[in-house]
């Protein structure tokens, strides 16, 4: 061999190395003999639930890596186009919004029965609690006659809008892993949120603006973190991008001072051109999701800071949702909701802080605590309905309402030790959430609690078939919507989940 077929051949061998180097684990595990028999057993042991959760093979999203965000069309035609997602972290208490129960006011005070205390688990309940009756006067509004407190005036005018859920539980009975559940289908850290799921189905309608944008109010994130809107293992592109209703819109937004746009432009196709060169040599998808993002960033310059700004809305749109720009307030979020599916945004996750109700002071009470959250939020989300419908995109527009679980019908105690406010404690067995618009049935009151709303009657309702139904409406199967992680096929709803058809037009 000549000293030149010796050199070649020593960089033909330190460049194969380098490619086996950068090969990831899981790749060289899944391309191994040994991959491919833990590959076939993984499908021999999911077959088995095929008759439970469908095909669960196949079913991938065809999508560029180079440009993630495209518009892509759903399995089916879909009713929504996009989804305002509201949260009202910390879980209001039903039984003082939309669950009547005149026959638990007559047990107000008296000893909550052993029955709903044995084997039962709670937050913080121990002893004997007494049960509490309702803090709040109902009445049946609209033409459907449902259900509504005081608490919501504004919300009442719009019942007919509404399909009200009235049998939703969960297993979960702590805040940050009820909240997981409810937003990924499962209760621990690391699977992707709905609002990912979503726009890595369906891609985005504004390639200047994230396919999915989260708003927090009432002073902190979830309880769970930023993790409800997480993109798990789906390719990071699809997380929710956090925006904030006061100062800069996203963190970093502007360029640093001395740097103007052309040498920001500069430096990221610089950057963009080692991404790319790194690409060409391992081959991650990831790299591709990255150079995405840095040209993402670049457009969001221009066009986040003219979407989120709420101040060139006409006077009576202000006075409709109760908004103030320039303050970080849960009525702008709403308003920004609205505008930013008017500008093709995917999924809009709403969370507000502060709705726990134990009773501990009368901030966290069901007299006076919630009394004064509801007038934070009412207004302001019966006007997104309203604003939607007058702009022909409630239609089109699905809005969720919920929390991550519901409160019991007796005062909470602790250690034995009535609370010095009126507060119930965490319940899962059985709460409310609602939709509209997005080819939702309004006036519906689907699923059924009995007499003190502990328990569920008829109509049984969990995350999953919110979830399934959230999907169904955007045009997916959720039993064949998946994505490959770990050598198997996963999915959003994961075995479980039903569609609830009964809700749908």
């Amino acid at each position: 061999m000549t000293q030149k077929e010796l050199h070649n051949d020593r960089l033909r061998k330190e460049a194969e190395y380098k490619m086996l180097h950068q090969t990831t684990r899981r790749h060289f595990i899944k391309e191994s003999a040994m991959g491919l028999g833990a590959l076939a057993l993984g499908s021999l042991l999911y077959g088995c639930n095929t008759n439970a959760g469908g095909d669960l093979t196949g079913n991938e999203i065809a999508f560029d890596p180079a440009d993630p965000m495209h518009a892509r069309a759903p399995m089916f035609p879909g009713k929504a186009k996009s989804v305002i997602y509201i949260h009202m972290a910390g879980a209001p208490s039903q039984l003082e919004l939309f669950s009547y129960k005149p026959e638990l006011a007559k047990l107000d005070g008296q000893d909550c029965p052993q029955s709903l205390l044995q084997g039962k688990q709670f937050a913080f309940i121990r002893g004997v609690p007494k049960m509490l009756g309702p803090q709040a006067a109902f009445k049946q509004r609209g033409q459907s006659g449902l259900w509504l407190s005081d608490n919501l005036p504004h919300l009442s005018t719009v019942a007919d809008e509404i399909a009200m859920l009235n049998a939703v539980t969960t297993d979960q009975f702590n805040h940050a892993p009820a909240q997981l559940l409810m937003h990924t289908g499962t209760a621990r850290q690391g699977r992707p949120s709905i609002g990912s799921w979503a726009t890595y189905g369906l891609g985005s309608e504004n390639k200047n603006l994230p396919g999915f944008v989260v708003l927090t109010s009432g002073g902190n994130n979830p309880d769970a973190g930023k993790s409800v809107w997480g993109s798990g293992f789906l390719p990071s592109v699809f997380q929710g991008v956090q925006c904030r209703s006061v100062g800069d819109p996203v963190l970093f937004l502007k360029d640093p001072q001395g740097m103007d746009r052309d040498l920001r432009k500069a430096s990221i196709d610089a950057i963009d051109k080692i991404n790319k060169q790194q690409f060409d040599e391992c081959g991650d998808p990831e790299i591709l999701s990255r150079i995405a993002q840095y040209e993402m960033a670049y457009k969001m310059q221009i066009s986040v800071p003219e979407v989120m700004d709420i101040s060139n809305e006409p006077a009576y749109i202000h006075e409709m949702y109760g908004t103030k720009p320039g303050e970080p307030r849960f009525a702008n979020n709403v308003l920004l909701a609205r505008k930013l599916v008017e500008k093709g945004v995917r999924f809009v996750q709403l969370f507000d802080w502060g709705w726990d109700a134990h009773g501990d002071s009368a901030t966290n009470s069901v007299n006076i605590g919630l009394v004064n959250k509801c007038r934070t939020v009412d207004k302001p989300i019966t006007a997104l309905l309203l604003d939607l419908k007058q702009r022909g995109l409630l239609d089109e527009t699905l809005v969720v309402w919920g929390a991550e679980f519901g409160r019991t019908p007796m005062q909470e105690n602790r250690n034995g030790m009535q609370m010095p406010f009126k507060g119930r404690d965490h319940h899962g067995e059985a709460f409310n959430m609602w939709m509209a618009g997005g080819g939702i049935k309004g006036g519906t009151s689907y699923g059924e609690t009995d007499q003190i709303g502990y328990s569920i009657v008829s109509g049984k309702t969990e995350a999953f078939d919110i979830q399934a139904t959230i999907l169904n409406q955007l045009g997916f199967d959720h039993k064949k919507f998946t994505y490959e992680s770990q050598g198997r096929p996963f999915r959003l709803t994961d075995v479980s989940g039903k569609v609830l058809t009964e809700i749908l037009s």
